[in-house]
């Protein structure tokens, strides 16, 4: 099973991991800050990764790491 870790202070919350990711399981927090004062992308349902990796493909910022 693979596994997404999103490093929350690196992400500016642009969303092109959220658009990009073909299961749709990242969202942008709608509750939580970063220390930067934006809304960091989160992993919504974990179990249905199949580490692709077109989230960590996309994010400008490297803030996302895919373990398989």
């Amino acid at each position: 099973m693979a596994k997404i870790t999103i490093n929350k202070e690196r992400c500016k919350g642009c969303g092109l991991c959220v658009n990009s990711c073909p299961k749709k399981i990242i969202a942008l927090s709608e509750q939580k800050f970063n220390s930067k004062g934006y809304h960091p992308a989160e992993l919504v349902k974990p179990d249905e990764c199949i580490g692709c990796k077109s989230c960590a493909v996309m994010c400008p910022d490297v803030a996302i790491t895919v373990l398989k």
